[in-house]
């Protein structure tokens, strides 16, 4: 008889430098073209310039607040009721939250230009870390606009 698929089977398993899943999770979402070798490298690249630019902290100390700090708390979606399109503030899942943290980090890394990705992605990450940069600007802007948009929250579903 043949197994059956379940979610629980197909589990992410731990980086193995950092026995972190969150890591091995965000070496998935920096991979392109199935390189994970090259993500993998970039990633722990990018750990040992945190490492030797932060002295208070770990650099996966650093990785995890970042992730936290870019994380948002509420989104607008756009909602149409009545053949009028309006932004409504809704609360955020945990896992979109991690989605969104991890995507606006590395769009904001990869944007940089001029230097290799491992100091972009250090850099990104700190500044995170010090709520500050690109991913933290995003961030503040979806805030602000859901802020903006608090007298439509009575049409959320």
């Amino acid at each position: 008889m043949a197994k059956k698929f379940t979610a629980s089977s197909q589990q992410l398993k731990p980086d193995p430098k950092y026995n972190s899943r969150l890591v091995s999770k965000f070496i998935n979402c920096l991979m392109w073209d199935g390189k994970k070798s090259t993500a993998q490298r970039v990633f722990n690249d990018a750990m040992d310039i945190m490492e030797k630019n932060l002295k208070d902290a770990g650099p996966l100390e650093v990785f995890e607040k970042a992730i936290n700090n870019a994380k948002p708390m509420i989104e607008v979606r756009s909602k149409r009721v009545g053949g009028a399109s309006y932004q409504v503030p809704m609360q955020v899942s945990a896992k979109r939250q991690q989605s969104l943290a991890f995507r606006w980090i590395l769009t904001s890394a990869r944007s940089k230009k001029g230097k290799p990705m491992c100091e972009r992605l250090a850099s990104e990450l700190m500044d995170a870390y010090n709520e500050r940069g690109g991913a933290m600007t995003t961030r503040e802007n979806i805030h602000r606009m859901a802020e903006a948009n608090k007298a439509f929250a009575h049409f959320a579903w």
